[in-house]
């Protein structure tokens, strides 16, 4: 048993066993988080609860899911991690193409919208008047 929690070792291998199904084999971090059992055990409960409990999409969705995920995230051990993951599955280098593009049109936009709008409100800030400092946008008000 390990000092930092109450889970068995046998526990602790049931666990592994989970992950590297799921994925074919055990994601560094989930390697680097045996060290605190506590901690990957409810992190590989929640994932599992999420990715298998849960039936409402199938598990190469899920993994497409994350591929895009990933990609827009731009943790490139997850990226690389994830399309082997979906290579293992069956699924194809279009289905993770069309991903990864979805994944990049969603981040430009997210991108253009975040700066159009506050180029856009700091635009209205700058716009007040010489007597007034008011800008319903902001919820600032006043007089100089």
């Amino acid at each position: 048993m390990n000092k930092k929690s109450s889970i068995s070792d046998e526990k602790l291998c049931e666990l592994m066993e989970i992950v590297e199904k799921r994925y074919g084999k055990v994601p560094y971090i989930i390697e680097k988080m045996k060290n605190n059992p506590k901690l990957l055990e409810s992190k590989i409960n929640y994932d599992e609860a999420v990715v298998d409990d849960y039936k409402h999409i199938d598990s190469k969705t899920a993994e497409l899911i994350s591929i895009a995920v990933v990609s827009a995230l731009g943790c490139e051990h997850c990226i690389e991690f994830h399309i082997e993951a979906a290579k293992k599955m069956g699924i194809s280098e279009e289905q993770i193409m069309t991903a990864v593009l979805i994944a990049g049109s969603l981040s430009n936009a997210a991108v253009l919208s975040k700066s159009t709008r506050a180029l856009q409100k700091v635009n209205n800030i700058l716009k007040y008047d010489e007597n007034s400092l008011s800008c319903p946008e902001c919820n600032i008000s006043g007089t100089k």
